[in-house]
């Protein structure tokens, strides 16, 4: 409980038999009152190791996909009665130790959706984040800002922070459930007028840390572009009508 908000950390897990023990291990357990991992299906021994752990533990009867089961954890932390639920990735490519500060801005009350950029400083190269990746979430994050009418050091990031209303009153079950889902998520915030924010977050790429191969990286650009576009269309046909922000 922080501040009279029930916290969930929810985490997506896909072959994290080698890091969830220290990823749960550094989630602050005095300040989070849920922590659910939800495994898609993994071929490893993810669910026995997370099940040692002393968490909630589901397990898809079937892949869905990252943002198939994306949607399971937020649902999840929705149903554990969590004011805010934290999306952390159980890979330990993102500390947990930022849950508190992600927890934090949105318990004022100011913003409803908080992402933890890696990019922000030099923290992604530092934590061994490769050039090529780096330049092109560079990139594509200052197209997507002025696309978006909005300004962020990185939309890519998996590890977010989001608050009960915005999770019920966006329908994020009808999206994608490829690794769009992230960015569908934070455009349908914008056109629903819930406040966004972030923190800066160091990462380390280390053997074991997930990363999305090239083809699947390259693929996910175009969907960013595509749906960048098609809000700055909504923006300008919004602005053109006179009307304020509606629903996706």
């Amino acid at each position: 409980m922080f501040q009279g908000k029930k916290i969930a950390v929810t985490m997506p897990a896909y072959w994290a038999e080698k890091t969830v023990a220290r990823t749960v291990a550094d989630i602050p357990r005095d300040l989070v009152d849920e922590i659910i991992l939800v495994d898609d299906c993994s071929k490893d021994r993810t669910v026995e190791v997370a099940q040692g752990l002393g968490i909630t533990v589901m397990r898809n009867e079937k892949n869905l996909n990252y943002g198939g089961n994306v949607k399971r954890c937020l649902q999840a932390g929705l149903d554990a009665g969590a004011d805010i639920v934290v999306l952390l990735h159980p890979d330990y490519q993102y500390t947990p130790k930022l849950v508190p500060s992600m927890a934090a801005m949105l318990a004022t009350g100011f913003y409803d959706l908080c992402l933890a950029s890696r990019t922000s400083g030099r923290g992604a190269l530092s934590g061994g984040m490769p050039v090529w990746r780096y330049l092109a979430n560079w990139g594509l994050t200052n197209f997507m800002s002025l696309a978006l009418g909005t300004h962020h050091t990185e939309y890519h990031t998996g590890y977010r922070a989001y608050s009960r209303r915005l999770l019920e009153a966006v329908p994020f079950h009808s999206f994608r459930n490829d690794f769009i889902f992230d960015n569908e998520m934070f455009v349908a915030a914008l056109r629903h007028g819930f406040p966004t924010c972030e923190v800066t977050c160091p990462t380390s790429y280390e053997s074991d840390a997930s990363s999305i191969p090239f083809k699947k990286a390259l693929v996910y650009g175009l969907q960013c572009v595509r749906l960048s576009v098609r809000h700055f269309a909504w923006r300008v046909s919004r602005r053109l009508r006179g009307t304020g922000s509606a629903p996706v």
